[in-house]
């Protein structure tokens, strides 16, 4: 799938692949913490062939994807992933896509169809609304859940940023374990993916979403305004369907129930039996048809 383009925006030199019709209706498929656009390695081509212009960025801190000035701050919050998406379309003279993602990629995609929903024909979106609520972070969740999300606790100690710089295809190895539970991927499958990983500001760039999304770092000040709109929990009124895998380890498949009451306009979950976290991987012709099923 590799054919590596790429591109300036205000803050970043996006790296991305580029693949079927460049007049075709565009779909940017967006990847998560920790994986990388090899996820959609098997979602592009039926997409292709149904004539979508696809465009598979890597993500701040991800690949070959670059910051452009040393003093940006190397922030991973979720208004710096929504205003890079929206940047990516505007260097690409993209006035309106389909946007598709999971994990760190669907928070991205939601937060564009929620604040810019002009620019969005269409959402898909993995557990649906992806937009977090940081003023509630400190409300405890069920100790099951609590559970499963050591990760982020880890990660707002010393210790765990020095544990991700030491070990970070370690730590991803594990959580793709953990949260696909039922899939049993190989070595050669993982690698695609963790060279993504390799990139110097990989580190900073999780640290930082992990500890701000809890209130325990500082946003990026030029991003405060987008922080505050996302606050207010906006609403999506765009066409969305959210796939959910019904074996997801970290967000279960019950988690996203009640999340039609976020979404204003044509809304369709699908939990998917046996999938996990990584649904693009994970079951491509799934996530291909949701796509498929938005209008353009």
């Amino acid at each position: 799938m590799e054919d590596l383009r790429r591109i300036r925006t205000p803050r970043l030199e996006i790296a991305y692949t580029e693949h079927g019709p460049p007049d075709g209706p565009p779909v940017v498929l967006l990847h998560g913490f920790p994986y990388a656009p090899a996820a959609y390695a098997e979602v592009v081509p039926p997409l292709v062939a149904a004539g979508r212009r696809c465009i598979v960025p890597y993500l701040r801190g991800y690949g070959p994807t670059r910051f452009l000035a040393a003093e940006t701050p190397r922030s991973g919050q979720q208004a710096a992933l929504g205003q890079d998406l929206l940047e990516l379309l505007d260097a690409l003279a993209i006035p309106r896509a389909t946007v598709a993602g999971y994990d760190w990629g669907g928070r991205a995609a939601c937060i564009l169809a929620a604040l810019w929903p002009e620019r969005v024909s269409g959402l898909v979106s993995c557990t649906g609304y992806n937009i977090q609520d940081i003023a509630a972070s400190a409300r405890p969740a069920a100790p099951e859940q609590e559970r499963r999300l050591w990760y982020q606790y880890y990660f707002h100690s010393e210790r765990g940023r020095a544990g991700l710089e030491a070990d970070r295809r370690g730590i991803a190895r594990l959580l793709w374990r953990l949260w696909s539970p039922e899939w049993h991927f190989d070595e050669t499958t993982f690698a695609a993916s963790a060279a993504a990983f390799d990139n110097p500001d990989f580190v900073r760039v999780v640290i930082q979403s992990y500890r701000h999304r809890f209130g325990y770092a500082a946003g990026d000040p030029a991003l405060e305004e987008v922080e505050v709109a996302l606050s207010r929990q906006p609403r999506i009124t765009v066409p969305t369907i959210a796939p959910h895998g019904g074996a997801d380890g970290v967000g279960p498949a019950e988690a996203s129930a009640g999340h039609h009451r976020y979404f204003t306009g044509p809304y369709e979950r699908r939990v998917l039996p046996g999938i996990g976290h990584n649904v693009p991987q994970e079951a491509p012709e799934a996530f291909a048809r949701a796509v498929l099923d938005l209008p353009i």
